[in-house]
């Protein structure tokens, strides 16, 4: 297998509400939901840097297509992240994630490791961990 990460898929309960969450208030670009003609095929994709897709797909899609219960707030241990280039930027992250409706379950502050970050919850409960490490270079 090459060592290449393509897409990560996040199940939602309402793919409206995620998709605004997404797009709306963290500014993601997406063309918006697409598929909705077929059965178990609304899907919305939007673009992260690197050629990465985050995909937003209903959990009963998920589970149809799967053939496993995907139980809210089940992440299976993952946490999202995003690195920002300085502690202001994770400050602004994070603002703009709770003005758009997410938890703020860790605010940002020094880390253990000489950096600055925090956590934050989306409407579904998937965990997003925004931080600033002055040791790599995310430009």
């Amino acid at each position: 297998m090459q060592p290449r990460l393509t897409l990560v898929t996040l199940p939602v309960d309402d793919l409206e509400r995620a998709v605004r969450f997404y797009r709306d208030g963290l500014g993601l670009p997406t063309e918006g939901i697409m598929g909705a003609e077929f059965e178990h095929g609304a899907v919305a994709f939007f673009e992260l840097q690197g050629g990465i897709k985050l995909g937003l797909w209903p959990r009963k899609s998920l589970e149809h297509d799967s053939g496993r219960a995907v139980a809210k707030g089940d992440m299976s241990s993952i946490v999202l992240a995003h690195n920002g280039t300085s502690r202001d930027e994770v400050d602004r992250v994070m603002a703009e994630a709770k003005a758009a409706g997410a938890t703020i379950v860790k605010p940002a502050r020094n880390t253990f490791w000489g950096g600055y970050g925090g956590y934050f919850a989306d409407p579904d409960g998937h965990l997003w961990e925004v931080a600033y490490n002055p040791a790599w270079d995310v430009a």
